[in-house]
């Protein structure tokens, strides 16, 4: 890695890591078998399980639909959630307001473990949906394909925003951005060992790098690395999001979640004990998280925002 970073490396994590706790108590829902992957609606979420999503709020589990084997993160649009099935190799869309799947899109799935995002943008949903290097854009009205889009083999990451579609492969260690005017690759990015699930907001584009334990920081104008910030030995099998003026990351091995500020990359909290893998989202009023290995969907309310011992680790290319 570039010389940046090595100079990340260095010091105690031990040192950075801080009890910070919300002003007030998490609840604590139990969620059987595999609960994983969020999305927020209204003051609840809808969460993937084994041969499900499930509709929860802070009161319990609200509804539920049957599906094949649902994967990845999802996207909410117009009412309706948007969902990969690693099974079918296939998106579907479903009534939030009924509990009801409406219509179901072949488009096929670029990586059937489930390590994928579907996401809406542009007036379109996206999924990365073939292995060799491909994302499908779809009308959410008609189920339509209207687009192939040729992308970097192994692409399976994607996130909307800054007027694009961001798209991250693990293989290639690659960023891309995708022109929703032109469905074409403008821009591509170089990024550090197994980069994984990124967001889009808070001024930039952020991603996991799994393999090197950190979090990147990309300008959406020039696609230049423009911030590191190391969070521990690595950042596999988390998630991240965005909100407040901070990023958030689901981490697996040293706490159960970190708040990072976006503009200085300084670690403000790591709440939590480590509890293994699993989702993280952001809402104004307080933060999700799942844990499935506990099964567990826990509510932060008023995260804790403020900074804290030794938070302060970063670097600017």
């Amino acid at each position: 890695m570039k010389p940046a970073l090595a100079a990340l490396l260095t010091g105690s994590l031990a040192a950075s890591l801080s009890s910070a706790a919300s002003a007030q108590a998490p609840q604590v829902l139990t969620v059987p078998d595999f609960g994983d992957f969020l999305v927020v609606d209204g003051p609840g979420v809808w969460m993937t399980n084994r041969g499900r999503v499930e509709h929860w709020t802070r009161e319990g589990l609200v509804a539920s639909v049957a599906l094949a084997r649902p994967c990845g993160a999802m996207a909410i649009t117009g009412g309706n959630l948007w969902v990969a099935d690693c099974t079918a190799g296939a998106i579907h869309r479903i009534d939030t307001a009924t509990a009801t799947r409406t219509l179901t899109v072949e488009t096929g799935i670029a990586d059937k473990s489930g390590e994928l995002n579907v996401v809406a943008g542009a007036g379109s949903v996206w999924v990365a949906s073939a292995a060799a290097g491909e994302v499908a854009r779809v009308d959410p009205a008609s189920g339509q394909i209207v687009a192939r889009i040729k992308a970097d083999p192994g692409t399976s990451y994607l996130a909307f925003g800054h007027d694009a579609l961001w798209a991250v492969s693990a293989a290639t260690q690659t960023l891309l951005r995708i022109d929703p005017a032109t469905n074409r690759v403008t821009q591509r990015t170089l990024l550090g060992r197994q980069p994984g699930f990124l967001a889009a907001g808070e001024g930039a584009v952020w991603v996991q790098e799994q393999g090197e334990g950190t979090l990147a920081r990309i300008d959406p104008a020039t696609g230049a690395v423009t911030g590191l910030v190391k969070v521990g030995a690595n950042l596999k099998y988390g998630d991240i999001d965005t909100g407040a003026g901070r990023v958030w990351l689901r981490t697996t091995d040293d706490q159960e979640y970190v708040a990072i500020d976006a503009a200085t990359l300084a670690i403000l909290a790591r709440v939590g004990k480590p509890v293994g893998s699993g989702a993280i989202r952001f809402t104004p009023e307080g933060v999700w998280t799942s844990a499935h290995d506990v099964k567990t969907l826990i509510w932060w309310p008023a995260p804790a925002l403020g900074p804290t011992r030794g938070a302060g680790r970063r670097a600017a290319h």
